[in-house]
């Protein structure tokens, strides 16, 4: 679904065993150039109806300029995809919450990132940390932010 490879559990098996402490900043992910035909067949997948999405002519009439404009969960999941890296799987993830500031246009950089702002003791859940998150636009633009409650545990996500 999104721009960059997942790790291999070589990497998964040394984040497990990183320092996690307050301040601790994420490893970041960065899409180089967003793809115009992943916006195109994101749309399609998803059945979208908003032209801006695919159609150049309907980008330029709302005034945004003359780039497909990427889904806005299509630019949040390169944060999923961040923290999976980390992480190494998706399944580290237990709840993300995220607002939406701006556009992401075809060709545009986004890197994803984070900073761990809460670490969470053991409880049936496991190890968990509270992270700020966000995304940025190769401008430095912030078009994504939020906050996501990740697992740290090894039993539990593997």
């Amino acid at each position: 679904m999104t721009d960059g490879a997942m790790t291999d559990s070589s990497m998964a098996d040394s984040a497990m065993t990183e320092d996690l402490r307050v301040g601790t900043v994420l490893p970041e992910f960065v899409v180089d150039a967003v793809d115009a035909e992943r916006i195109r067949q994101f749309a399609l997948i998803l059945d979208d109806p908003n032209p801006i999405h695919f159609d150049l002519e309907a980008v330029a009439r709302a005034g945004l300029g003359d780039r497909a404009v990427n889904q806005g969960g299509a630019t949040m999941a390169y944060i999923v995809d961040m923290i999976a890296r980390w992480r190494g799987t998706r399944r580290a993830l237990l709840g993300i919450d995220c607002r939406f500031r701006d556009n992401v246009r075809a060709g545009d950089t986004v890197t994803a990132g984070g900073v761990i702002t809460e670490v969470l003791g053991e409880s049936t859940g496991g190890l968990r940390v509270r992270c700020d998150v966000w995304a940025d636009r190769g401008d430095g633009r912030r078009v994504v932010d939020g906050t996501a409650l990740v697992s740290v545990d090894p039993a539990q996500i593997r």
